[in-house]
C-alpha cells in the first residue's frame, strides 16, 4: 500500500486543486478527505475571495457553511490544526503557521526547506505540554457518526510509556536460606539459632530474599508483541523520525498467538482487578482499548487519527508564561521585593488576586463579580538596580507591521486596550513600589533573531500616562528550546 506524508501550513487557503496534488488525490477521494477533516473540526472553508489569499489568520467572519464537495475553484480550505493527522493511508502532517518560509505539498514542487526539525521541536513541545495539562489520552475523535478510534494517540501512549518504564513485568518475592539478595534480619533472627562468639552472635543460616521476574509471563509477552506492533505502524507511517522513537523489535508473535481478541480482553480485564498500582492500570487499559477496536493506522478506510491540537494559541501562551517566569499566581511575600507598607498585609495575596474586581450595585446592597482582568503574563525583574515590571501578551499572530505595506495580522482594539487596562490595574503596585512599567505583545517567529517590530498605541489611553505596547517577535525555536529544558529567558535580551 502507497503511503502518501505531506506537509501543510495552518491557516493558510487551499484549493481543491491544491490537497489533490499534495495529496495524491482523484476527484471522489479529495472531496472525502475533505468531508472527513470538516466534520472533525480541523477544515475550515472559506468563500474564494482575493483577500482570503492575502489572510494568515481565519476570524469568525469568514467561515461559511459551503457545500464541500463543490467545484474547485468555489471554496478555500483552511487548516486550523497544529499537529499530525492520518486519514487512510494518507499522512498530513500541519506545521505552525509562522513557518513561512517552509515547504508544503509534494518535496518535488518545491526546493524549499522541509520543516522537519522544527515539527519535531513542535510534536516535543506538544508532548509537554499535554502532560502538563494533565490530559487523559484521547482514544476516540468527534462523536455520533464521525466517532473514531484514535490510533495513533494510544500507539504515542503505549510507546512513550515504555520507554519511561519499560515492559510490563510480573513477579514473585522468592525466600532462601544463604541466597544472595537482601539479608532478612528479622526472621533470620526469629527462626534460626546463632552461636554465641566473644559475647557476639553468628547466624550459619541467613533468610534471603529476591524477585524472580517470569519471563514467560502473559502480560509481558502480550505488551512486547503490542509494542512491535505500534512501532512497526509508527514506521510504515514515516513518523518515527517526526516523533524521535527508534524503530525495534521486541516480539516475534502476533496477538493471534495469544487467542482470540475476546479472550485476550478478558485476560487483560482479571489481570486489572487484581493490579492497583495506577500506572500498571493505565497501561492495562490503554492495551485492552487497543486489542478491543482492532485498527491499523494507514488502513484503506475514513477513520481519523490525531495527535495535536486546535487551539495552539493556547500552547504559544502557556510556553511563553513559563520560560519568561510568569508571577500571575506567586504570593507578594514571594516575589524578592520589599513590600511597600500598604501591601505587607497582603503577602499571602497572589499577584492576580489584587486586581480589582466589578461591582455590582443594586438599592443599598454591593455585589462583586467572580471575574476581573486576567493578563497573560507578567514578570519582575531587576535590571541595572532597578525594578522592572513587565505586562507580556503572548499573542499567536502572523502580524504585517511594515513601512510600505497594509496592516494585516494583527492583535484587534480589544487585545489592544486590555493592555493598557492591566497597566491600569497594577498602577497602584506599580507605584508604591517605584518600578518601571514595560507593556509588549510576545509574537512567534522562525527567524533566529529577535525582532523590533514596532508598536501600537491609543492616545486617549496614551493620555492617562500609560505606557504603549511595544511588539517582539521573538524566535519559537529559542522560546522552545528553554521551555523543554525547563529554563529560563532573561528578559533583558528584548530591549523593551
Amino acid at each position: 500500500m502507497r503511503i502518501v506524508s505531506n506537509y501543510v501550513r495552518e491557516q493558510k487557503r487551499y484549493t481543491k486543486n491544491d490537497l489533490k496534488n499534495i495529496f495524491s488525490f482523484d476527484e471522489s477521494g479529495v472531496e472525502k478527505l475533505i468531508k472527513n477533516l470538516k466534520a472533525y473540526g480541523v477544515l475550515k472553508s472559506v468563500k474564494n475571495k482575493n483577500d482570503q489569499l492575502e489572510m494568515s489568520d481565519l476570524i469568525d467572519e469568514d467561515i461559511e457553511i459551503t457545500d464541500e464537495t463543490a467545484e474547485s475553484g468555489d471554496c478555500l480550505y483552511v487548516f486550523t490544526y497544529v499537529g499530525i493527522i492520518t486519514c487512510g493511508n494518507r499522512v498530513i502532517k500541519v506545521f505552525p503557521k509562522y513557518l513561512l518560509s517552509k515547504k508544503e505539498g509534494p518535496l518535488e514542487e518545491s526546493k524549499t526547506e522541509v520543516p522537519l526539525e522544527e515539527m519535531k521541536q513542535v510534536v516535543k513541545v506538544l508532548e509537554r505540554y499535554n502532560r502538563s495539562e494533565e490530559q487523559i489520552i484521547k482514544l476516540f475523535n468527534g462523536n455520533g457518526e464521525n466517532r473514531s478510534f484514535n490510533i495513533l494517540a494510544v500507539i504515542l501512549f503505549l510507546l512513550n510509556d515504555y520507554y519511561e518504564y519499560g515492559i510490563y513485568t510480573n513477579s514473585e518475592e522468592v525466600v532462601e536460606i544463604n541466597g544472595e539478595g537482601e539479608i532478612l534480619w528479622g526472621k533470620t533472627i526469629d527462626e534460626t539459632f546463632a552461636s554465641i562468639v566473644d559475647n557476639r552472635p553468628y547466624y550459619m543460616e541467613l533468610y534471603t530474599a529476591k524477585t524472580v521476574y517470569d519471563e514467560m509471563d502473559y502480560f509481558k509477552r502480550l505488551h512486547e508483541c503490542i509494542l512491535t506492533e505500534c512501532s512497526q505502524q509508527l514506521h510504515n507511517a514515516q513518523l518515527d523520525t517526526l516523533f524521535d522513537m527508534d524503530s525495534f523489535e521486541l516480539s516475534e508473535e502476533s496477538l493471534q498467538d495469544f487467542g482470540d481478541r475476546d479472550y485476550i480482553l478478558d485476560r487483560i480485564h482479571k489481570e486489572l482487578n487484581i493490579q492497583f498500582n495506577t500506572r500498571r492500570q493505565i497501561l492495562l487499559k490503554t492495551l485492552y482499548a487497543y486489542v478491543s477496536q482492532d485498527r491499523r493506522m494507514l488502513e484503506e478506510n475514513d477513520g481519523i487519527s490525531m495527535y495535536g491540537t486546535t487551539t495552539y494559541h493556547a500552547v504559544w501562551e502557556k510556553v511563553c508564561a513559563e520560560v519568561f517566569d510568569n508571577k500571575l499566581n506567586t504570593t507578594l511575600g514571594q516575589l524578592n521585593i520589599p513590600l511597600a507598607e500598604k501591601y505587607r498585609s497582603m503577602e499571602n495575596k497572589k499577584l492576580i488576586e489584587i486586581i480589582e474586581k466589578p461591582i455590582w450595585i443594586v438599592e443599598d446592597t454591593k455585589k462583586e463579580a467572580p471575574d476581573t482582568l486576567i493578563p497573560d503574563l507578567i514578570s519582575i525583574q531587576k535590571i541595572n538596580d532597578d525594578d522592572y515590571f513587565f505586562i507580556f501578551d503572548a499573542k499567536y499572530y502572523n502580524i504585517q507591521l511594515e513601512k510600505d505595506k497594509p496592516l494585516r495580522g494583527n492583535p484587534g482594539v480589544g487585545d489592544v486596550t486590555k493592555q493598557y487596562l492591566y497597566q491600569l490595574a497594577y498602577r497602584e503596585f506599580i507605584n508604591a513600589h517605584k518600578m518601571t512599567v514595560k507593556n509588549c505583545f510576545l509574537m512567534p517567529t522562525e527567524k533566529n533573531e529577535i525582532v523590533k517590530n514596532g508598536m501600537a498605541k491609543m492616545p486617549m489611553l496614551e493620555a492617562l500616562d500609560l505606557e504603549n505596547l511595544q511588539i517582539r517577535m521573538v524566535p519559537a525555536r529559542m522560546i522552545y528550546t528553554n521551555y523543554l529544558a525547563n529554563g529560563k529567558i532573561d528578559i533583558g535580551i528584548l530591549e523593551l
